[in-house]
């Protein structure tokens, strides 16, 4: 899990399944909301909910584990809304690993 970058990314809705292919996660905010968009282990992806932390600390999931990236742009997790559906009212930042 990285931190959430400063600025804001400048993409597309179109670009977006790109940018996760290449990058594996962002974070995605939504009336109020702050979402940290991944994939576990390259394989299936999710969406945690950036402003809980479990006891691991680690962010709490929001959604269910989907195999596919395409499957999960369209899950309609954030109160019958999928990422596709909000992304004109989302705003997107990268996630930034510290050097270690």
């Amino acid at each position: 899990m990285g931190r959430k970058a400063v600025e804001e990314l400048d993409i597309n809705a179109e670009e977006l399944s790109t940018y996760l292919h290449a990058k594996h996660s962002v974070y995605m905010d939504y009336q109020g909301a702050s979402y940290y968009i991944t994939d576990a282990n390259d394989q299936y992806w999710r969406a945690q909910d950036a402003t809980q932390l479990n006891e691991k600390g680690h962010y709490i999931d929001a959604s269910e584990l989907v195999p596919t990236l395409s499957e999960f742009l369209t899950l309609p997790f954030l109160d019958g809304a999928s990422v596709t559906d909000v992304f004109p009212e989302a705003t997107f930042y990268a996630s930034v690993k510290d050097e270690a």
